[in-house]
């Protein structure tokens, strides 16, 4: 986390002194490590695991938005200073451009804001609870500054590797995205 200084110099009208404030503004930076287990009731409540609480903290008076995840059947948390990020770059987009607007409508697709209520849980609403497949066992997963929301057996299904073929899958995608594959001092 960095933080910068403001200093502002005020004329007191009345009594014509100058005074000095000191205005400190926080950045947020979130960085999320960790994956939870959790259940859900039947209204789509989720009592938020301590450990998450506070890896959130910064975080969790500000709100989140939910929506679905592009690539996997799960679902997407955003805090709200992360989503701001990501809504100012798509905002930038031309919507008369065809494909950009189908982007737009298609990200959007299921977006809601939902905060903490007085018992630490969120409601993931009913529609995302649909299109993610979550039953009653549900996981957290990090995605370094957004959280996922799978259904358990699902989530299970996504990261474990059963035979030999999805390990070197996983070990090819590893090498294409954090490989240096122009690198020609390689040992």
């Amino acid at each position: 986390m960095w933080e910068y200084v403001v200093k502002v110099i005020n004329k007191d009208v009345i009594c014509g002194n100058y005074y000095s404030y000191l205005y400190i503004k926080t950045k947020i930076v979130i960085d999320l490590t960790s994956t939870y287990e959790c259940k859900v009731d039947n209204k789509g409540r989720v009592l938020l695991p301590g450990k998450l609480k506070n890896e959130l903290e910064q975080v969790l008076s500000g709100g989140f938005i939910i929506k679905r995840s592009v690539f996997s059947p799960c679902l997407e948390l955003w805090p709200k200073e992360e989503w701001g990020k990501k809504k100012a770059e798509i905002n930038k987009l031309n919507r008369f451009v065809k494909k950009n607007a189908s982007f737009i409508r298609r990200f959007l697709a299921g977006v809601n804001t939902i905060e903490l209520d007085n018992t630490g849980r969120i409601n993931i609403p009913k529609n995302l609870m649909e299109f993610a497949g979550i039953s009653k066992s549900i996981v957290f997963t990090s995605q370094i500054n957004i959280l996922e929301i799978w259904d358990k057996d699902k989530y299970e299904i996504e990261v474990n590797f059963d035979d030999d073929d999805d390990n070197d899958d996983f070990g090819i995608l590893a090498e294409e995205v954090m490989g240096d594959k122009n690198n020609e001092n390689k040992l």
